[in-house]
């Protein structure tokens, strides 16, 4: 029915830049909110950020003014600038969407894959 896939992650040194994206596919009426979230080794799955369909962001403490939420409607896709990295930040990191389909128009939660973000001199 409906898939989320993310792409961008991979091995960055401390103070480095990464973009991460996500993109949906599928019986895609409309997507309302998405966002990331991330989950470090021996942690509790944690929200980074969220944009909701008209362009409203949130932002975890811990990432405010280093990363930047975006999304691209046209493409179904959601992205993740993360700038300034810290070891910290090391995690997989998982995209969301709540998704309207053209037969359920209510809309559902969606999650992808995960992608590996590893900050590391």
């Amino acid at each position: 029915q409906v898939q989320l896939v993310e792409s961008g992650g991979g091995l960055v040194q401390p103070g480095g830049s990464l973009r991460v994206s996500c993109a949906a596919s599928g019986s895609i009426f409309s997507i309302n909110a998405m966002g990331w979230y991330r989950q470090a080794p021996g942690k509790q799955r944690e929200l980074v950020a969220t944009i909701t369909s008209g362009g409203s962001t949130n932002y975890a403490d811990s990432v405010k003014g280093r990363f930047t939420i975006s999304r691209d409607n046209a493409k179904n896709t959601v992205y993740l600038q993360m700038n300034s990295l810290k070891p910290e930040d090391t995690a997989v990191y998982y995209c969301n969407a709540n998704i309207r389909t053209y037969h359920y128009m209510r809309g559902n939660d969606y999650w992808g894959q995960g992608t590996q973000v590893t900050v590391s001199s």
